[in-house]
């Protein structure tokens, strides 16, 4: 994601920020809370760099090519900042966390540099920047959830919006840097995120994602230290606001996804039946060592129950190829993990060691980056064979798709999800977005449907 800015113009507001972001729908909704503390201080959002006052970059750790595309972006920057020197330039989020001072060091153009955490210091910190000085909070925090405050939406479609859960991980996945620079795990009370549901329901949105890094693991705990609400139970409280608001969630644990959210989801229309499942690898000793507290069978059993309480469920997941010492017949287990599982898409990369992380720390990354290369290849050739299969077998099909704008390639047509979040294009006729449609398939790719309407209806 790239110069998302709000929609909306802060009435009264003196100047400009601009809003860069990288990275995951947890990036974008942080960019949102920023958005919002910032137009309080006097700030609208502007989509053209040149209009700044104030520029932030928001980062992502989560791999090294990630981190790359954003030292390449502070280097282009650069210009702004000699056309106009007042320019305040910042670096927040992931890499921020992370990187600390390095950026201040290295990148002369920057004078902020603000942690997942503390983004409610940042109107101090830049007034630290007008009196002279550069601006470090990097202090990670066991309680903010920014609950109060709400976000600003950025380059809205008017139908979909992103409402943040939780905050931080608890899982030590040895690969992954998330806990280093976002935290420990807390949720959000649940009264706020429902509230949020709810006026995002009245403005017209029609659907609302629930994100966390890991969302099984949301829980509301009473002053005893009792759960009060679990993840299952905040999915119901928002699924009862109203028939026609389609709920959307992610990411997901394996480890953590119940029967409970599953017989749950089963329950209402509106929560839809799409499960984000990473796996990250289909071997045994190789999860292991990710620290993943899951084997071979049990992923296998997991998918098998999701199957039989949810048939029609859309699975997708994430996948890792060359972790260390990963041997050829393991890599063979990932492989066989796909075919078992049929997810409907994937995100495969190659692994990136991340520095701090317990992997970098204990484990040599030793698998050549030729064979990562070939085994992620491999790894995508089966996913796509896979991707077609299933998107073949929806011709003649009918799936509710909520019409979020227009397709990307023609402005004749309309694009939107359906309830296994697979993209599907039609006819644009006298459609508009945010109404829902019952689409009869007639085509496919490898990643969306082809299809026309054949009914417009009033919910999922």
């Amino acid at each position: 994601m790239r110069g998302v800015v709000a929609e909306n113009v802060v009435e009264n507001a003196t100047r400009n920020l601009y809003i860069e972001t990288y990275g995951c729908a947890m990036n974008l909704a942080d960019s949102e809370v920023v958005a919002s503390i910032m137009a309080d201080k006097g700030f609208k959002t502007t989509q053209d760099i040149k209009e700044a006052d104030v520029v932030f970059v928001n980062t992502c750790s989560i791999r090294d090519n990630a981190e790359a595309h954003v030292w390449g972006r502070l280097k282009e920057i650069k210009h702004y900042k000699r056309t106009n020197p007042g320019l305040i330039v910042g670096v927040l989020g992931c890499m921020a966390e992370r990187l600390k001072t390095q950026f201040l060091e290295k990148e002369q153009i920057i004078d902020i540099v603000v942690g997942p955490d503390a983004y409610r210091d940042i109107p101090q910190l830049i007034t630290q920047v007008e009196e002279g000085h550069k601006a470090v909070n990097v202090l990670l925090s066991r309680e903010e959830t920014y609950a109060e405050i709400t976000p600003v939406r950025l380059s809205s479609n008017g139908v979909n919006a992103y409402i943040s859960i939780m905050r931080g991980c608890d899982n030590m996945c040895t690969f992954c840097v998330v806990p280093f620079t976002r935290g420990r795990e807390r949720s959000r009370p649940s009264v706020s995120i429902v509230h949020e549901a709810i006026e995002l329901y009245k403005q017209g949105y029609k659907e609302v994602t629930l994100l966390g890094q890991n969302v099984d693991s949301y829980k509301e705990e009473d002053e005893a230290g009792n759960i009060s609400c679990n993840f299952a139970q905040l999915l119901e409280k928002v699924a009862q606001i109203a028939p026609d608001l389609r709920i959307r969630f992610c990411s997901s644990h394996p480890k953590d996804i119940t029967d409970e959210v599953l017989f749950t989801i089963k329950k209402y229309d509106n929560i839809c039946n799409y499960i984000h499942y990473p796996i990250q690898s289909g071997n045994s000793r190789v999860l292991n060592l990710m620290n993943r507290t899951y084997d071979k069978e049990w992923l296998k059993k997991r998918v098998d129950r999701i199957r039989e309480i949810i048939p029609n469920c859309g699975l997708s997941t994430d996948a890792i190829a060359g972790f260390c010492t990963e041997t050829e017949e393991e890599h063979k287990d990932t492989l066989e993990m796909f075919e078992y599982a049929q997810f409907n898409f994937a995100f495969m990369y190659q692994y990136s060691e991340r520095p701090g992380t317990l992997a970098a720390r204990r484990y040599a990354d030793d698998i050549p980056a030729e064979v990562k290369k070939r085994r992620l290849q491999e790894i995508i050739e089966v996913q796509h064979n896979i991707s077609k299969k299933l998107n073949e077998a929806e011709i003649g099909n009918v799936h509710t798709v909520l019409i979020e704008g227009l397709s990307k390639k023609s402005d004749q047509e309309l694009r939107g999800r359906n309830d296994q979040n697979t993209v599907v294009i039609f006819p644009k006729e006298d459609l508009k977005k945010g109404e829902y449609v019952k689409v009869l398939i007639e085509r496919y790719t490898q990643t969306s449907l082809w299809g026309r309407v054949i009914e417009r209806v009033n919910k999922p």
